[in-house]
């Protein structure tokens, strides 16, 4: 197959592969629809450009791995070079082989799991001067998802020879002129994803990560589209690239006249060195085209990410022990608690960091996995059994890629420790090539008070999965918070990234049943790679709803909302200092993986009815929001937003509308709900969580007052609703109550064609909570 044409869900890749040079994408982007060999030989032909003046005498073309060699002047695919040499290797690729796997029945993916339907090509490429090969392979899945990675082959037969040094190895896909805008993201601590935009002028827009982990300034997508797109419209071509360490992602317009998205692993120099007779594989590019804005993307990358998910139920609400107690464990003060989340209908208990030999603070301990005998006397026993009585499954915290200098196992083993710790607990700076050092005089930096264990090293590896394994075994443990709490800032990015993968493949196959949340002082370790050994991600260390609205709403856009960990927290955020109404804590923290981060011992009975009035809706709900469509109106307004989950068969649907400050006019503009059949009707009713969002309203929109009422001065308006086609919604909306800031108030849409919604059954919520006997409950447990 000279031409290799890929087709799925309204998207195509064409590949020129034709003669010995490097294959050259022809396009990609929205489906070509049936194009046969004759009309494909004839694209292919047509789209060889001019020969500019000043210029290469043959015509340049963007190859799958341009290089200096081949005329590209930009970033190269591909570098390095072997010591001894003089200068980088320019690597003159040739084209050996192109294998086609058709439409398979299944491509594995590393979760374990086959990908049904799967298009493969595998494009073979030497350069036998230079001693390297590189195999390409390109998947394209029935959504559409295209990935791509490179495995470079070290040929030379001589093990006596010199390795090569990889300097890069990275994917480039060609876009085209009109995608001339940019959207990627940046952030802080608490304030991830946090989206920019900018002109992609000549040059290059280059985002780079030394964190160890992508940060939580990740870049996480590189997305260029037409000028103006938005969540609903515009064409958009993204990328991502599926790697949990060190990594560079760029955007480039060429004054050569093509335009690029790039990405790859960021190798430090003298990082990854392949001997002869060994390889390199990649990460996987994850790339996307939409022809429908930002929201095309996600109904692309959602189906697919769930097509390999290690999640096979639904998602519990969790307690997190956190914020409610921090580091004050007992277990008077934890079955307290435990009994409180019972009652309001909590699922999951997890005890999070404290638990452990001489953790009292977070300057110590970490690394010394067992259960601190002064707090625990009879192990950890005594909660599990309490927590299990009360009808909850258990969790524990663990930071298994961290040690503290002031622990028993960094003093028993400073080799284990990057950078190297001395007798007195003294850092040292740790070598380029990932190796811990030891006795240098320069003192290695902590964070957090502490330090990153070598997983590179084989005892370290074996001692801290030991220990896990023990703590597995011994303990019923469903479920595993596992934090990050620093970057590396020593040693080799590639090494430890590699290490950690191994580490959690191994305890999931020792342990198949147990669940795993990554965390990463928060959001800093989202990504497709971690994604596929996970279960869910702790989205963000904040549970200011305020800020969640805007890291939710873009984290979204790459992964499903079911992976995205939402707690409830107390009404004075931990990380603000801001202090929000229950009701948008509640509307905020329900969209995703919800859970509670709170001393539900310090609620009054009020707020604890409406919490698990809460908790009532979202196991009702939780089959709609794991499994349906995430869509998001395009404001005009940026003070007011509205999203949304539509069911697959847009039967029904959820739809939040947040005011994040004041509106810029009186009446904002209407709430207008994508996503719906456009020739079915619905019915549009507010949704209430145990108590209404506020309003500064004299009366509600008409439609959702009472039918023969006027409304009530101030009153959010929750016995009316309205009739309307999908169409009608979507283009012309309803008018909207007038929230006041940092509000939420939520709808259910339903068809009216006799079908039975989850969404708006409020005699099960009603059945599922009771005040009197919440009441009467929460006295007799607390």
């Amino acid at each position: 197959m000279s031409i290799p044409y890929l087709r799925a869900a309204g998207t195509s890749l064409v590949l020129d592969a034709r003669g010995t040079g490097v294959p050259v994408i022809v396009h990609w982007g929205a489906d070509l629809g049936d194009l046969n060999g004759e009309l494909l030989e004839t694209l292919a032909d047509a789209s060889v450009p001019a020969i500019s003046p000043s210029s290469i005498d043959v015509p340049l073309r963007l190859s799958l791995l341009p290089t200096l060699a081949a005329g590209w002047s930009g970033r190269p695919g591909v570098s390095g070079f072997r010591p001894g040499g003089r200068g980088g290797v320019a690597l003159d690729l040739r084209l050996t082989e192109v294998q086609s796997g058709g439409v398979r029945a299944g491509v594995p993916s590393a979760s374990g799991r086959t990908l049904p339907g799967t298009q493969a090509l595998t494009i073979f490429l030497t350069d036998a001067a230079a001693r390297v090969a590189v195999r390409t392979d390109l998947e394209l899945s029935v959504e559409g998802v295209l990935r791509l990675r490179h495995t470079l082959t070290n040929t030379g037969d001589d093990p006596a020879s010199a390795p090569f040094e990889l300097g890069s190895l990275d994917v480039i896909l060609p876009v085209p002129d009109r995608a001339g805008e940019l959207l990627d993201f940046t952030g802080l601590w608490t304030h991830e994803r946090r989206p920019q935009r900018s002109t992609l002028g000549h040059g290059v827009w280059s985002r780079e990560s030394r964190h160890g982990r992508p940060g939580h300034d990740d870049s996480y997508l590189m997305a260029a589209g037409t000028p103006g797109f938005g969540f609903r419209t515009g064409e958009v071509w993204a990328t991502h690239l599926a790697w949990s360490g060190d990594k560079h992602v760029w955007a480039e317009n060429s004054a050569l006249g093509y335009s690029a998205l790039g990405s790859g692993e960021l190798l430090a120099p003298g990082e990854l060195r392949v001997a002869p007779g060994a390889s390199h594989t990649t990460p996987w590019t994850v790339a996307v085209y939409s022809a429908a804005g930002l929201d095309g993307l996600s109904a692309r990358l959602h189906p697919w990410v769930r097509s390999w998910s290690t999640i096979t139920g639904h998602r519990p609400v969790v307690l997190n022990t956190w914020e409610a107690v921090y580091f004050d464990h007992d277990l008077p003060t934890l079955a307290r608690l435990a009994d409180a989340a019972a009652v309001v209908g909590v699922e999951r208990f997890v005890l999070d960091d404290g638990w452990f030999t001489g953790r009292s603070d977070d300057r110590r301990a970490l690394g010394d996995w067992f259960v601190d005998p002064v707090t625990w006397p009879g192990g950890l026993h005594p909660l599990i059994e309490h927590v299990h009585a009360a009808g909850m499954d258990f969790g524990l915290w663990v930071e298994p890629e961290m040690v503290s200098a002031d622990s028993d196992v960094a003093r028993a083993h400073p080799e284990w420790v990057l950078g190297g710790v001395d007798a007195a607990g003294v850092g040292g700076s740790g070598a380029g090539t990932g190796s811990a050092s030891v006795g240098v005089s320069s003192p290695a930096l902590t964070w957090r008070f502490q330090r990153v264990l070598d997983l590179g090293n084989p005892d370290a590896f074996g001692w801290v999965f030991a220990r896990l394994t023990a703590l597995l075994n011994e303990y019923p443990i469903a479920y595993l918070k596992w934090d990050h709490n620093r970057d590396l800032l020593a040693g080799s990015s590639h090494r430890q990234t590699v290490a950690l993968y191994r580490l959690i493949d191994a305890v999931r196959a020792e342990h198949p049943g147990v669940e795993i949340e990554s965390c990463a002082s928060g959001g800093a370790r989202v990504d497709l790679g971690i994604l596929e050994r996970v279960d869910r991600v702790w989205t963000s260390d904040t549970n200011d709803p305020l800020e969640r609205q805007q890291i939710q709403r873009y984290s979204s856009v790459l992964l499903p909302p079911e992976y995205l960990g939402g707690h409830l927290g107390a009404a004075t955020a931990h990380t603000t200092g801001r202090t929000s109404e229950l009701s948008f804590r509640l509307a905020t923290a329900l969209f995703g993986s919800a859970g509670i981060e709170w001393d539900l011992t310090r609620a009054n009975e009020a707020e604890r009815v409406q919490i698990a009035t809460w908790i009532a809706r979202y196991k009702q709900l939780r089959p709609l929001l794991h499994s349906g469509v995430v869509v998001r109106a395009d404001p005009s307004d940026p003070a007011i937003e509205l999203h949304g989950v539509v069911s697959p068969d847009q039967n029904s649907a959820l739809f939040a509308q947040v005011a994040l400050a004041a509106p810029r006019a009186a009446l904002p503009e209407r709430m207008r709900f994508p996503g719906l059949a456009p020739e079915r009707r619905y019915r549009v009713a507010p949704l209430s969580l145990g108590a209404p969002p506020r309003t500064i309203q004299d009366a509600p929109p008409a439609w959702l007052a009472e039918p023969g009422s006027s409304g009530a001065a101030g009153a959010f308006g929750t016995d009316g609703s309205v009739t309307l086609t999908g169409a009608v919604l979507a283009l012309v909306g309803l008018p909207a109550p007038l929230l006041a800031p940092e509000q939420a108030a939520l709808f259910t849409v339903d068809a009216v064609d006799g079908l039975r919604s989850v969404v708006t059954d409020q005699a099960s919520v009603t059945r599922a909570v009771s005040a009197p006997r919440l009441a009467d409950s929460a006295e007799s447990r607390l």
